[in-house]
């Protein structure tokens, strides 16, 4: 999301400086104060050209990026943060789009393979010098038990963006979301986004249903509970498959909006989870959801 030319880094960095050598130049040399304002207009110009960021991604290519950080959320799930090349930097990753992970990895049989996975930051642009992943480890995963072995410092290999889905502020009038466990990261992307439309007048309203085994496997709950607070047209509601005594969660679809021509719903988790849920949305009422997801459907699988 690009700054207003009103921000406070433009004031200081340029606005104010180019006014204090057009004024100075004024007093000591009046005849060349035309020279100083067209040379502030470079070196301002110059400035904002190097204070503006830089996108990095490119779709065909890894790149290296370093982990600075690393968040342990429970035994098998943690944030990771991977720094950008410069404070200014961003990934360029379409809002509702993803990224290729890429890693050589050591077989059972004693070989080498090069494995490649996707997964969607969950923070966005508008965070320029870093991007964080939310991953959960699992004993048969190749990347993600490749990314829990990571100590800070080490580097990982990223290409995109990826993906068939790209969020415009309001593209529908109303998102039903089913996510399931580290499901939530391409939504909570998208969440995001939608807030801070706000003041431009995006007006979609969302409702989220996240689904998790037990209590303690809801991922970002504060994060999710707070954005709720702050912003009326989102929803999140938490499903749990063993819910502990006095659960005052919910069960099934009805938080979903009605099916209509503006309606749209995503959904992402386990495999196992997305093809039931393609049944189920059919069975509600909404368009019969396609093997392969393509942006203009009315079920959409991440």
């Amino acid at each position: 999301m690009a700054d207003s030319l009103l921000a406070r880094k433009y004031i200081d960095g340029i606005y104010i400086p180019v006014g204090l050598l057009v004024l100075g130049t004024s007093i000591v040399k009046r005849e060349w104060t035309v020279y100083a304002l067209l040379l502030g207009i470079a070196l301002g110009a110059v400035k904002y050209i190097k204070s503006a960021p830089k996108k990095v991604l490119k779709p065909d290519v890894f790149q290296e990026f370093e982990l600075k950080e690393k968040t342990i959320i429970s035994h098998n799930v943690a944030i990771y943060r991977f720094a950008l090349p410069s404070p200014t930097s961003i990934l360029g990753l379409p809002i509702g789009q993803h990224i290729s992970i890429g890693a050589t990895l050591p077989q059972p049989d004693g070989s080498s393979k090069e494995i490649v996975r996707s997964y969607t930051p969950i923070s966005g642009d508008d965070q320029p010098g870093y991007f964080d992943l939310l991953i959960k480890s699992y004993p048969q995963g190749n990347i993600s038990r490749h990314m829990a072995s990571l100590a800070v410092g080490q580097t990982i290999r990223v290409k995109g963006p990826k993906g068939a889905f790209v969020y415009t502020p309001n593209m529908v009038r109303h998102f039903g979301m089913i996510a399931g466990g580290t499901g939530i990261t391409p939504m909570l992307q998208i969440i995001k986004a939608i807030a801070r439309g706000r003041k431009a007048g995006d007006t979609t309203q969302v409702d989220l249903i996240f689904a998790n085994v037990t209590e303690q496997d809801i991922l970002l709950r504060e994060d999710l509970d707070q954005l709720a607070r702050e912003d009326k047209g989102f929803r999140v509601h938490y499903v749990l498959d063993k819910p502990p005594a006095g659960w005052q969660g919910g069960v099934g679809y009805k938080w979903l909006p009605k099916p209509a021509d503006d309606v749209k719903i995503l959904l992402c988790g386990p495999p196992p989870m997305i093809s039931g849920l393609k049944k189920a949305t059919e069975s509600l009422g909404y368009k019969k959801a396609r093997p392969v997801s393509k942006l203009e459907d009315q079920v959409f699988a991440f």
